[in-house]
Protein backbone atom coordinates (compact mmCIF):
# COMPACT_ATOMS: atom_id res chain seq x y z
CA UNK A 1 0.00 0.00 0.00
CA UNK A 2 1.17 3.26 -0.82
CA UNK A 3 2.23 6.31 1.56
CA UNK A 4 -0.92 9.05 1.59
CA UNK A 5 0.87 12.59 1.60
CA UNK A 6 1.76 13.68 4.78
CA UNK A 7 -0.75 16.83 6.01
CA UNK A 8 0.67 20.08 4.90
CA UNK A 9 0.94 22.99 7.64
CA UNK A 10 -3.08 24.11 6.68
CA UNK A 11 -4.40 20.94 6.38
CA UNK A 12 -2.54 20.22 10.43
CA UNK A 13 -4.07 23.29 11.10
CA UNK A 14 -7.67 22.44 10.01
CA UNK A 15 -7.31 18.95 11.59
CA UNK A 16 -6.05 19.98 14.85
CA UNK A 17 -8.71 22.78 15.22
CA UNK A 18 -11.57 20.09 14.30
CA UNK A 19 -10.01 17.80 16.82
CA UNK A 20 -9.70 20.30 19.75
CA UNK A 21 -13.00 22.03 19.15
CA UNK A 22 -14.59 18.95 19.14
CA UNK A 23 -13.46 17.24 22.53
CA UNK A 24 -13.19 20.81 24.56
CA UNK A 25 -17.02 21.33 23.19
CA UNK A 26 -18.13 17.79 24.32
CA UNK A 27 -16.24 17.81 27.31
CA UNK A 28 -18.27 21.30 28.36
CA UNK A 29 -21.75 20.37 27.07
CA UNK A 30 -20.87 17.06 29.11
CA UNK A 31 -19.87 19.12 32.30
CA UNK A 32 -22.61 21.60 31.86
CA UNK A 33 -25.49 18.89 31.48
CA UNK A 34 -24.19 17.03 34.74
CA UNK A 35 -23.81 20.18 36.90
CA UNK A 36 -27.54 21.43 35.85
CA UNK A 37 -29.72 18.49 35.67
CA UNK A 38 -27.56 15.27 36.56
CA UNK A 39 -27.75 13.51 32.67
CA UNK A 40 -24.85 13.45 30.35
CA UNK A 41 -24.10 14.70 27.37
CA UNK A 42 -25.00 11.35 25.21
CA UNK A 43 -28.32 10.76 27.05
CA UNK A 44 -29.60 14.30 26.45
CA UNK A 45 -28.95 13.11 23.07
CA UNK A 46 -30.41 10.30 23.18
CA UNK A 47 -33.75 12.10 24.72
CA UNK A 48 -33.97 14.74 21.98
CA UNK A 49 -34.00 11.75 19.53
CA UNK A 50 -36.75 10.10 20.98
CA UNK A 51 -38.70 13.14 21.67
CA UNK A 52 -38.63 13.85 17.76
CA UNK A 53 -39.03 10.12 16.74
CA UNK A 54 -42.98 8.88 15.91
CA UNK A 55 -44.42 7.97 18.81
CA UNK A 56 -41.59 9.27 20.75
CA UNK A 57 -39.88 5.62 20.69
CA UNK A 58 -37.21 4.54 17.90
CA UNK A 59 -35.74 1.01 17.57
CA UNK A 60 -32.53 0.43 19.40
CA UNK A 61 -30.67 -0.24 16.48
CA UNK A 62 -31.54 2.78 14.48
CA UNK A 63 -31.13 4.95 17.78
CA UNK A 64 -27.51 3.60 18.24
CA UNK A 65 -26.76 4.65 14.08
CA UNK A 66 -28.53 7.92 14.40
CA UNK A 67 -26.09 8.79 17.76
CA UNK A 68 -23.30 6.87 16.12
CA UNK A 69 -22.68 4.93 18.80
CA UNK A 70 -22.03 0.89 19.58
CA UNK A 71 -24.94 -1.01 20.22
CA UNK A 72 -23.35 -2.14 23.33
CA UNK A 73 -22.75 1.45 24.66
CA UNK A 74 -26.51 2.58 23.77
CA UNK A 75 -27.80 -0.49 25.66
CA UNK A 76 -25.56 0.66 28.81
CA UNK A 77 -27.11 4.30 28.80
CA UNK A 78 -30.65 2.94 28.22
CA UNK A 79 -30.14 0.81 31.12
CA UNK A 80 -28.88 4.09 32.87
CA UNK A 81 -31.63 6.10 31.84
CA UNK A 82 -34.49 2.83 32.68
CA UNK A 83 -33.13 3.14 36.20
CA UNK A 84 -33.94 6.71 37.13
CA UNK A 85 -37.39 6.65 34.63
CA UNK A 86 -36.07 8.47 31.49
CA UNK A 87 -37.07 5.80 29.29
CA UNK A 88 -38.16 2.16 28.66
CA UNK A 89 -37.80 -0.79 26.75
CA UNK A 90 -40.70 -2.64 25.04
CA UNK A 91 -40.54 -5.48 22.74
CA UNK A 92 -41.68 -5.33 19.03
CA UNK A 93 -44.94 -7.98 18.90
CA UNK A 94 -43.98 -8.77 15.39
CA UNK A 95 -40.53 -8.88 15.32
CA UNK A 96 -38.94 -10.44 18.70
CA UNK A 97 -35.37 -9.53 18.05
CA UNK A 98 -36.29 -5.67 17.82
CA UNK A 99 -36.05 -3.41 20.82
CA UNK A 100 -37.43 -0.20 21.23
CA UNK A 101 -36.43 2.58 23.44
CA UNK A 102 -39.61 4.72 23.91
CA UNK A 103 -38.94 8.61 26.01
CA UNK A 104 -41.09 8.70 29.23
CA UNK A 105 -42.96 11.72 30.32
CA UNK A 106 -40.42 12.14 32.97
CA UNK A 107 -37.79 12.10 30.06
CA UNK A 108 -39.92 14.66 28.38
CA UNK A 109 -39.78 16.65 31.45
CA UNK A 110 -36.27 15.88 31.82
CA UNK A 111 -35.81 17.30 28.21
CA UNK A 112 -37.75 20.65 28.93
CA UNK A 113 -35.53 21.36 32.33
CA UNK A 114 -31.94 20.40 29.96
CA UNK A 115 -32.19 22.22 26.90
CA UNK A 116 -32.44 25.93 27.41
CA UNK A 117 -29.33 25.69 29.54
CA UNK A 118 -27.67 23.60 26.38
CA UNK A 119 -28.99 25.50 23.78
CA UNK A 120 -27.57 28.61 25.52
CA UNK A 121 -24.15 26.57 25.99
CA UNK A 122 -24.20 25.43 22.46
CA UNK A 123 -24.82 29.68 21.37
CA UNK A 124 -22.24 30.13 24.05
CA UNK A 125 -19.27 27.74 22.41
CA UNK A 126 -20.06 27.54 18.84
CA UNK A 127 -22.79 29.65 17.00
CA UNK A 128 -22.67 32.82 18.41
CA UNK A 129 -18.28 32.89 17.70
CA UNK A 130 -18.89 32.35 14.25
CA UNK A 131 -20.42 35.00 11.38
CA UNK A 132 -23.18 33.14 9.36
CA UNK A 133 -20.74 32.90 6.74
CA UNK A 134 -18.44 30.42 8.76
CA UNK A 135 -21.23 28.95 10.30
CA UNK A 136 -22.93 27.52 7.01
CA UNK A 137 -18.57 26.79 5.69
CA UNK A 138 -18.42 23.92 8.63
CA UNK A 139 -22.50 23.05 7.97
CA UNK A 140 -21.43 22.46 4.59
CA UNK A 141 -18.10 20.67 5.34
CA UNK A 142 -18.44 18.56 8.23
CA UNK A 143 -22.17 17.29 6.86
CA UNK A 144 -20.22 16.21 3.34
CA UNK A 145 -17.71 14.63 6.03
CA UNK A 146 -19.94 12.94 7.36
CA UNK A 147 -22.22 11.82 4.38
CA UNK A 148 -18.57 10.25 2.95
CA UNK A 149 -17.99 8.31 6.56
CA UNK A 150 -21.65 6.75 6.66
CA UNK A 151 -20.94 6.04 3.04
CA UNK A 152 -17.75 3.71 3.55
CA UNK A 153 -18.03 0.79 4.88
CA UNK A 154 -15.29 0.24 7.27
CA UNK A 155 -12.14 -1.31 6.65
CA UNK A 156 -11.23 -4.52 7.94
CA UNK A 157 -7.56 -4.71 9.48
CA UNK A 158 -6.91 -7.45 6.86
CA UNK A 159 -7.16 -5.59 3.47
Amino acid sequence: MAQPPWLNEEESRAWYAFVGAGALINRRLDQQLKEDVGITHLQYEILVRLNMAPDREMRMSGLADALYNSKSGLTYQITQMEKSGLVLRRCCPSDVRAVYAVITDAGRRMLERAAPGHVALVRELLVDVLTPQQLTAIADGLGEVNRRAQDQEPVSPTR
